[in-house]
């Protein structure tokens, strides 16, 4: 708009000196004459209304120019003790890169409601994901940052339809929890590590979320008897829709996994990126977990299609994660298409 009224400001003035016009002004409208040969002169009424032409054809609207194809949606999920509030850096950062990105950070479960069973937490969600997935045909991207990447992981299980084009796992423990965190520390004060198997691997320990996905490496036959999520949505245990909870999780168009050595709360950090412990307490890569092998849940399926991006990234602490730009430019950024 600011260049089209400078240039009918500019032609304005050009009207009013022509007001009255020397025989010498006009003859540059002839054609011929600018040849060197006679012609008629364009009558100094015609000039006028040629520059009164021109002047209003500057002022239509201008065409319009066909709009790049939208960016999809974006749906983020928060992590323990987590609210929508926290991803404000975020927000910033993807209106910076992909301007007009319709982005939905979802406002449940936060604060102490996060601790609520995680299978109750999923539904929730689920709820809510679902009209943002309908009205986006083009497909959707998650953003799930902590235990909001296993809830997100779940989703991906368990919903039929699901149209995520990329999951972006962002310090999740994809493969559980074995670590004293002050989370840990203020739920359970008088349990260590090594002990607090014996609340989370309880009916009443499966309450809370964490115990969801507490996975202590000495006790396996217990984590695999007593773990009413994680082991059902890794498939380490057998249930009726394992089979098709597998097959909707291979409808992603890619999963990106995101931690780092000094996150100082995932444990250990390699969980983001679906390794573990064994029971000597070494950590196995993703390759070498019994998930992978048996391709249990589509994982070793998802790497054989190049569909698992892996993006560590050092010196960045857990409640960092959201809020780093370099993290967000080098991980995340570049897929959000």
């Amino acid at each position: 708009m600011g260049g089209r009224g400078s240039m009918a400001r500019c032609l304005c003035r050009g009207a009013g000196a022509l007001s009255s016009p020397s025989p010498a002004l006009v003859a540059p409208f002839s054609g011929d004459s600018m040849l060197g040969l006679r012609g008629p002169r364009l009558p100094r009424a015609g000039v006028l209304l040629l520059l009164l032409l021109l002047r209003l054809l500057l002022l239509l609207p201008a065409a319009r120019v066909p709009r790049l194809a939208a960016y999809k949606p974006v749906i983020v999920v928060h992590g323990l003790f987590d609210s929508s509030y926290s991803f404000r850096h975020l927000l910033e950062y993807i209106n910076e890169t992909h301007p007009g990105t319709a982005v939905t950070v979802l406002d449940l479960f936060d604060g102490r409601e996060s601790l609520r069973p995680l299978w109750e937490q999923v539904e929730g969600f689920r709820e809510a994901v679902a009209p943002i997935m309908a009205e986006a045909p083009q497909g959707v991207h998650l953003i799930c940052y902590s235990q909001g990447g296993l809830v997100c992981r779940a989703l991906l299980s368990v919903m039929d339809e699901h149209n995520v084009d990329s999951f972006i796992s962002l310090s999740s423990p994809q493969m559980g929890q074995y670590g004293d965190t002050d989370y840990l520390k203020w739920l359970f004060p008088t349990s260590m590590r090594s002990n607090l198997y014996r609340i989370c691997y309880s009916p009443w320990g499966q309450e809370f979320s964490i115990c969801n996905y507490w996975h202590d490496p000495h006790h396996d036959d217990l984590y695999l008897n007593a773990s009413s999520f994680l082991a059902l949505i890794n498939g380490e245990r057998d249930h009726p829709n394992a089979t098709a909870w597998r097959k909707n999780f291979l409808r992603v168009g890619r999963m990106v996994l995101i931690g780092g050595p000094d996150d100082g709360v995932i444990t250990p950090w390699q969980s983001s990126f679906f390794g573990f412990y064994d029971s000597n307490e070494t950590v196995l890569e993703m390759e070498e977990q019994p998930v992978y092998l048996r391709d249990s849940f589509g994982l070793k399926t998802l790497l054989a299609r190049g569909a698992i991006v892996r993006c560590p990234m050092a010196g960045i602490a857990h409640t960092a994660w959201h809020s780093n730009q370099t993290l967000y430019e080098t991980c995340i950024e570049p897929w959000l298409s």
